[in-house]
């Protein structure tokens, strides 16, 4: 099988994946009508999902080195594919928990493997161009997954999971039959140290942090804008879906223009910090924001930052891991999902308190991720 052929199946898993999470965001505010919950209860269903993928990652990312990249993504699948069965059925809160907690077990699962995935069949200097495409087809999952589901809605609210769950299995058996195991990258870090010493080498210290705390103002933001606009504005799910889809066409835009030029011009930590200034700024401007138009405009261009710092941080962490890509594709699930248990929970009583708190709180978190990255300087691996 071609590079090109393997690449395209695990651009197309991590699009199923992010468009199964895209479907809910239309249809959310209208199941916690039905099901009359507050949004603190959202707030720990979605940290129900980040805690399991918090617990499960470190663990993961091992298992992707030791039984290999394929055998852990076909795994996860399944377990995608039976979570978003379960959300469809489910007509209490237990069982959207449970829901929930499969689906951050499949992305502990997913997410460390697909990375270590692309890292083997890439080298050094196309990784950037891969790593904003597979940044791409999950901001392509949520352009289009909202649009689906809020469409698929109109047949009742539970139809969009159970076509995400069927999607999902048919991906996994595509996985199965035609994905090759990877050859694993050469060695390229200093071998003999355990994750905890590998943990504190600056190299990886300032970038794990900043994924930890531009995690939990991200998550604070995405985890409530639907239920922000349609509490604030009225916006109907078709409404929310047009602002998501927006937003995520011109993420998906940037990173594929964008992306590997400022990484090859400025860097990935400059990439980084510049869009996490953009994005303090935007988000500020969402609570102030008033008619129907500037709340879109805002929308499409909020994400352009959201979708820029996510693959700059990974392209980096790729750059610098050398075979342990597991390691590090698992503690940057790890850390992204620890931040994802604190913002939604922290987002969602604040929420509860007044609509703008969320917004504020993210700005603040932000704020502290752009002071960090004056501290991470940009580091080549060492060669053993």
């Amino acid at each position: 099988m071609t590079k090109n052929i393997t690449l395209s199946i695990l651009l197309a898993i991590m699009f199923i994946i992010f468009l199964g999470i895209g479907l809910v965001i239309p249809v959310l505010p209208t199941i916690m009508n039905e099901l009359h919950i507050s949004g603190s209860v959202v707030g720990y269903l979605t940290a129900s999902f980040a805690l399991t993928q918090l617990i499960f990652s470190p663990v993961t990312g091992k298992l992707v080195d030791r039984l290999g990249r394929k055998v852990i993504i076909v795994v996860g699948l399944i377990v995608f594919s039976v979570s978003e069965l379960l959300f469809g059925l489910g007509r209490a809160t237990e069982w959207l928990f449970l829901s929930r907690i499969l689906g951050g077990l499949s992305a502990a699962l997913v997410m460390p493997a697909v990375t270590a995935f692309i890292a083997d069949v890439t080298s050094i200097q196309t990784r950037a161009k891969a790593i904003g495409y597979m940044s791409a087809a999950i901001s392509t999952g949520l352009i289009i997954g909202p649009g689906i589901g809020g469409f698929l809605a109109g047949f009742g609210s539970c139809v969009p999971f159970f076509a995400a769950s069927v999607i999902a299995l048919l991906i996994a058996v595509t996985a199965l039959l035609a994905l090759q195991e990877p050859e694993r990258q050469a060695k390229t870090t200093p071998g003999g140290e355990n994750s905890s010493r590998k943990l504190l080498q600056p190299m990886f210290l300032y970038a794990f942090i900043v994924i930890l705390i531009s995690s939990f103002g991200l998550a604070a933001f995405e985890s409530f804008f639907s239920l922000y606009t349609n509490h604030k504005f009225g916006f109907t799910p078709f409404d929310i879906a047009v602002a998501i889809t927006g937003g995520a066409v011109v993420g998906a835009a940037a990173q594929i223009l964008l992306f590997e030029r400022l990484t090859r011009k400025i860097g990935e930590i400059s990439i980084v910090r510049w869009s996490i200034a953009v994005s303090i700024a935007l988000v500020v401007m969402m609570t102030v924001v008033t008619t129907y138009w500037m709340i879109m405009l805002v929308t499409f261009t909020v994400f352009i930052g959201f979708d820029l710092i996510r693959p700059a941080v990974t392209t980096y962490l790729s750059r610098i891991a050398g075979d342990e890509q597991g390691f590090v594709g698992g503690m940057n699930s790890f850390f992204t999902s620890f931040a994802n248990v604190l913002g939604p929970v922290i987002g969602g009583i604040l929420f509860d308190i007044d609509l703008n708190y969320p917004f504020y709180f993210s700005a603040l978190v932000l704020v502290a991720a752009l002071a960090v990255t004056f501290f991470w300087h940009k580091e080549k691996p060492a060669v053993s």
